[in-house]
């Protein structure tokens, strides 16, 4: 394994030690990372206003979202916490910023419970697989978008839909190429998440696809269109015709989990020996770590996984992100950092773990330790064919 020598400049970090293993130019986001960063956007989160002004897109100063999503996809801050930062907030607004953290649970449940098949069709056809690029950046809404992606690595959820609907219903793309295009730039990028969206505005999971038309433009970023060279001869002047869609065979799993106890991970600490060291994983890297807060004497190690950059080819920021959060988190534990085989060094030595409720962490063996993952809500054996469906669960 290659040590990576931690320092402030996480370019100078990628340059040394990261050639070949993310894609686009050297570059950091204004989206800092780490628990230091997290920790002081929480404690001046303000949602008044949240409900109506979430879905804005330009200017960026009218925006509504919190911006906390890089640091809740990898648990720096939980959804718990970030729950219950906004108790005290008017009723609309928490009730409002609340639901958008049940999407990101909902997410989560259903990735955990049917792992890869996520990456299929879920309830019906749709484009699925024909390549090629579907943003036309000669239009401003798109180019100004994309370009927000690759210098920042973050979207409101809005600009999203825009860019999926883009790609796959009017250009007739592939989605799963088009979300794996926007996972590697994204800071907040989780295979839960980017593929549940993409597949909910094409239309495969709900058999609707969401429609982007230039009125969707003038109202979520008004003044864009009166400065775009095709102004006159817009491409999304109308929404895209409708087009039918085949329902696909049901697939029982979301009906029914046959196996709870898999989805779930552990309800409390399996311990088997004594650990060595503690092994964070991208989706727990805050300092309330379970693993990491209940072992404060043993040194902690992260190891970006080599085989996994090489195919992904993540962008420089979303890695710079990482770094960032390394540097910060190091500050105050002893913390060693390496590219090379996380899967090896768990089996050759103790280490303790908190579970995370993806299909790659069954690819642990011999863990001393396996900590429970934080939950919003536990997971339960009942329907997640849709969101309210399992909201309706939940509530049981």
């Amino acid at each position: 394994m290659l040590e990576v020598v931690l320092n402030k400049d996480p370019l100078t970090i990628m340059e040394r030690d990261f050639q070949g293993l993310y894609s686009g130019k050297v570059g950091v986001s204004t989206i800092r990372g780490g628990q230091t960063a997290a920790d002081r956007a929480l404690s001046t989160l303000d949602i008044t206003g949240y409900a109506s002004s979430r879905s804005q897109v330009y200017p960026r100063n009218k925006r509504g979202a919190s911006v906390l999503s890089p640091y809740i996809r990898h648990n720096i801050l939980t959804l718990g916490e970030v729950y219950e930062a906004v108790r005290d907030a008017e009723f609309k607004d928490r009730e409002k910023f609340r639901d958008e953290l049940y999407w990101q649970e909902y997410a989560r449940h259903l990735y955990a419970r049917i792992g890869v098949k996520l990456f299929e069709n879920l309830r019906f056809s749709a484009n699925s697989f024909s390549k090629g690029d579907g943003w036309n950046r000669d239009m401003l809404c798109i180019d100004e978008v994309v370009s927000e992606l690759e210098t920042e690595g973050w979207l409101v959820n809005q600009s999203r839909m825009w860019l999926a609907s883009h790609w796959t219903v009017r250009n007739e793309r592939g989605w799963l190429h088009g979300q794996e295009r926007m996972h590697r730039e994204l800071l907040d990028g989780s295979r839960a998440a980017n593929l549940l969206g993409w597949q909910w505005t094409v239309g495969s999971g709900t058999g609707k696809p969401y429609g982007f038309a230039r009125w969707q433009v003038e109202k979520r970023a008004p003044g864009l269109c009166a400065r775009c060279t095709l102004r006159s001869n817009c491409p999304i002047q109308e929404f895209p015709d409708e087009f039918p869609m085949r329902q696909l065979e049901s697939d029982p799993i979301l009906d029914h989990d046959p196996d709870l106890t898999r989805t779930t991970g552990p309800l409390r600490v399996e311990k088997s020996a004594e650990a060595e060291f503690v092994l964070l994983t991208i989706d727990s890297l805050g300092d309330n770590d379970p693993a990491m807060a209940a072992n404060p004497h043993l040194p902690v190690i992260f190891i970006f996984n080599r085989k996994a950059l090489v195919k992904m080819q993540l962008s420089s920021r979303r890695i710079a992100f990482y770094l960032q959060a390394l540097v910060d988190l190091g500050s105050r534990r002893q913390l060693n950092v390496f590219i090379g085989e996380p899967y090896r060094f768990a089996r050759d030595h103790r280490v303790a773990v908190t579970h995370a409720p993806v299909p790659s962490f069954n690819k642990f063996a011999n863990l001393a330790e396996i900590h429970p993952y934080q939950w919003l809500r536990r997971p339960h054996s009942g329907s997640i064919r849709s969101f309210s469906s399992w909201r309706r669960q939940l509530a049981k």
